[in-house]
């Protein structure tokens, strides 16, 4: 097979998942960084490294047990916003650097207004392959992780009205 200028095929794969919450809280807990742990079971700390939150070129520190490493250590990944629009509700991360082989990888998060107070949440994701890797185990490994995120959001939100959160 020919590569085109050098790049290769990108491995992509998307999850969706609704959650019976109007789009203004589902985005208010979604877009702020400060709150990932409240629905990503498995991200411990975010720290803010460089910029403004919301403001593309902003970048934090997520770190947690996303992928088991072999040495038992948390996995981390730095990213970069590439988008945020907050009209459209959605958003752009690059993974600038990790420990857990996804360096270069784009998520996609964009919600969409489902009626009867409820909102489509549509995670996509895009990939360089892995060598040593079969595509298939991978783009499910990775819906999987996102779509039990999706699923985490409605008590994430249920919670926030309960109380104030100081974490991440």
């Amino acid at each position: 097979a020919v590569e085109t200028e050098g790049k290769k095929r990108k491995w992509h794969g998307s999850v969706s998942g609704i959650v019976d919450s109007p789009l203004d809280k589902v985005w208010t807990i979604v877009s702020q960084s400060k709150r990932l742990s409240q629905w990503m079971p498995m991200v411990e700390r975010c720290i803010d490294l460089v910029g403004d939150e919301g403001v593309p070129g902003y970048v934090r520190l997520v770190s947690g047990f996303m992928f088991p490493q072999q040495d038992g250590e948390r996995s981390w990944i730095k990213e970069r916003l590439v988008a945020m629009d907050s009209t459209s509700h959605s958003y752009v991360y690059k993974m600038e650097a990790s420990n857990v082989g996804l360096d270069g990888s784009i998520n996609s998060l964009k919600l969409i207004d489902y009626g009867d107070g409820s909102t489509l949440v549509n995670w996509s994701f895009e990939i360089d392959p892995l060598e040593g890797t079969l595509e298939d185990n991978i783009i499910d490994y990775l819906g999987f992780l996102y779509k039990s995120c999706i699923n985490r959001i409605q008590g994430a939100i249920e919670d926030a009205n309960k109380k104030v959160y100081e974490t991440c």
